[in-house]
């Protein structure tokens, strides 16, 4: 199963979800077969259960023993007294023991329930965590992250109640009700079957509200998908919201989620509370017409009175785990659904994934070449790169530009295999990149991208994320090479200083600055820069080119940029347009043959003189 979307992203709260009714067993069994990774703790919770449910069963018959004692104590003589006073003592000790014992047992069944519910939400937990690492970046462009929180968090939670609100009761229940209806079957038949006439009845009525709760289940886990896509966006956005006053509306968004879930919450309480009434009614109509058959049998002298109570008492005993049946059925539904949605992100196999015969890469030059590279996301969609050939040697700089849209970026993540080529290939030194490890491409190429995320941590750790064993003069020298580093140094705590979510407390030209420095940290043998100086001024832009060519004179280096001041001093530059080369050569040469760069040059001179500065220029403003 490839790692394409799952069908439930996106739904919105009107739309119908598609319930697999045969899925119940199959979820359900999978996470039970999580839970049997720990045999001891399994064998423990069956153990108790089963303790406390024979502790439980035997009051009916020290309740009808003590019941019939009385009765003797009470019609018998004055010789009979003390000794019927004496068992009726016995009686009610074992009753307070038989009592101990199922209250101390229910609570260490209970207590190891929990206990390993919690193990299996930890590893699951983990396990969807890593797979999301493994994902391409194919699947996290169409799964928003908000659907994938709701699944790693809410949907899991789901799944690992089941093992604590279901598996556990469920098994008390079971063996509550098989030896109850072995001892009632075998001292009364008919009045067992009176006793039990409501089980048909329940039956039905909770397997209809079984499945009527998997439905109104799968649609709340996915209205809360929308709910926290709809907070994250507002939270990630919170500036642009109040730059165009946009409370109201977002408000408005949430509230409609909000009271969308609310809606199907409704629903599914009035769904549970209908299964628990007939349940309910059924069990009293039974008990009823067992009190009035029992009665009468002990009027005509056919039953004792302690009989009688007995078979109460075990109608009494199923009392309490009968109610729960709607809590195990309401439990299985959100079990069944919240973990086919976990599942079904786990079940899916990465598209960009180490070769069987994967081999460490080995690059002791370092020469980046694309043989007649084509490329699209969607096989039914647009070519995106068609038979785009280059090569860049060690200490040598290819430049990229093009319009939007023309694939410099996609060529950009092609090269560290984030998506793979759908024609031609990509070597480092002869080596085709689908054929060497992941994690040895990923350490070998570097790339900075536009977009500078920096995590809610120190200065330091940011810069280091890429190595985060580097020594502090090999940060302060990256952070020296971006031209970052007096900024730091003005800091409160200088590269201990938190940057705040996002890298909030820092301006776009100093994110990016970060981003650089980052990138130049773990010593990559190819660097990419993917227009990763938009937001710095020229003035600072030429100081970090220059750094940026010393730190990497003797490795191969793609420079992709709108701003030609950017590569106007590489070795080659390539023009883009629609996926194809179109035209190439140095800035000169280009210039010189009067093509579209040619024409870009011209009106970003023209229009925009502070984005592409003559050398002169740019070096009297750095004085």
């Amino acid at each position: 199963m490839s790692d394409s979307p799952p069908p439930a992203r996106g739904a919105s709260p009107s739309e119908s979800p598609t319930v697999d009714v045969t899925a119940m067993p199959s979820v359900l069994a999978r996470i039970a077969g999580l839970a049997l990774r720990y045999p001891g703790r399994v064998a423990l919770i069956t153990a108790t259960s089963l303790l406390a449910a024979v502790a439980s069963l035997t009051l009916p018959r020290l309740f009808g023993r003590a019941v019939d004692q009385a009765t003797h104590l009470l019609a018998g003589g004055a010789a009979q007294a003390d000794a019927a006073r004496a068992a009726l003592l016995v009686s009610a000790g074992l009753v307070i023991a038989a009592t101990s014992a199922r209250g101390l047992l229910g609570m260490a069944s209970a207590y190891h329930s929990e206990y390993l519910s919690q193990k299996v939400a930890r590893d699951l937990r983990i396990a969807f965590f890593q797979h999301l690492q493994m994902l391409s970046f194919g699947f996290h462009d169409r799964v928003h992250s908000g659907d994938l929180i709701t699944r790693g968090m809410l949907d899991l939670e789901g799944a690992r109640t089941f093992i604590q609100g279901t598996m556990q009761p469920a098994l008390a229940l079971l063996l509550l009700l098989a030896f109850a209806v072995w001892m009632m079957v075998s001292t009364e038949p008919a009045m067992a079957l009176i006793g039990l006439a409501f089980v048909p009845v329940a039956g039905v009525a909770m397997a209809r509200m079984g499945f009527r709760l998997r439905v109104t289940w799968l649609r709340v886990q996915q209205m809360m998908s929308a709910l926290t896509l709809t907070m994250e966006e507002n939270l990630q956005g919170i500036r642009v919201v109040r730059a165009f006053a946009g409370r109201g509306f977002e408000l408005g968004k949430f509230d409609a989620a909000s009271n969308a879930v609310l809606t199907f919450q409704y629903k599914r309480i009035t769904l549970r509370a209908r299964g628990v009434a007939v349940m309910q009614s059924s069990f009293h109509v039974s008990l009823i017409v067992l009190l009035w058959y029992g009665g009468r049998r002990v009027l005509a002298g056919q039953m004792t009175v302690g009989r009688l109570t007995e078979f109460l008492t075990y109608m009494t005993l199923l009392q309490s785990p009968i109610r729960q049946i709607a809590i195990i059925f309401n439990s299985m539904a959100r079990a069944t659904s919240g973990g086919a949605r976990v599942f079904e992100v786990l079940d899916l196999e990465p598209q960009i994934a180490d070769a069987p015969n994967a081999r460490p890469l080995v690059a002791p030059k370092g020469v980046l070449r694309f043989e007649h590279v084509d490329f699209h996301y969607d096989p039914r969609g647009r070519q995106v790169l068609s038979d785009v050939s280059f090569e860049v040697m060690p200490g040598r700089t290819l430049g990229i530009v093009g319009p939007p849209g023309s694939g410099k970026s996609t060529i950009a993540n092609l090269i560290p295999r984030f998506y793979d080529v759908s024609a031609g290939r990509i070597t480092i030194d002869g080596q085709d990149v689908r054929a060497v490890t992941l994690a040895s491409l990923r350490e070998y190429v570097g790339l900075v991208q536009q977009e500078a995320f920096l995590f809610d941590t120190s200065v330091g750790h940011n810069l280091a994320y890429g190595d985060p064993w580097a020594e502090d003069a090999r940060i302060e020298g990256a952070a020296r090479t971006a031209q970052i580093h007096d900024h730091i140094a003005q800091l409160p705590r200088t590269y201990e200083t938190r940057v705040g979510e996002r890298g909030v407390a820092l301006s776009g030209g100093q994110r990016q600055r970060m981003s650089i420095a980052r990138g130049v940290v773990p010593g990559p043998g190819v660097m990419i820069f993917d227009d990763s100086t938009a937001a710095i001024d020229a003035v600072t832009e030429r100081k970090v080119r220059e750094a940026l060519a010393r730190a990497t004179e003797t490795k191969a280096t793609v420079i992709i940029a709108h701003r030609l001041s950017s590569l106007m001093h590489a070795d080659e530059i390539l023009m883009l347009d629609e996926g194809r080369v179109v035209e190439r050569g140095t800035h000169a040469e280009l210039v010189a043959r009067g093509g579209t760069y040619a024409e870009l040059y011209e009106l970003q001179s023209r229009s925009d003189a502070g984005a592409v500065l003559d050398e002169a220029v740019v070096a009297e403003a750095g004085a």
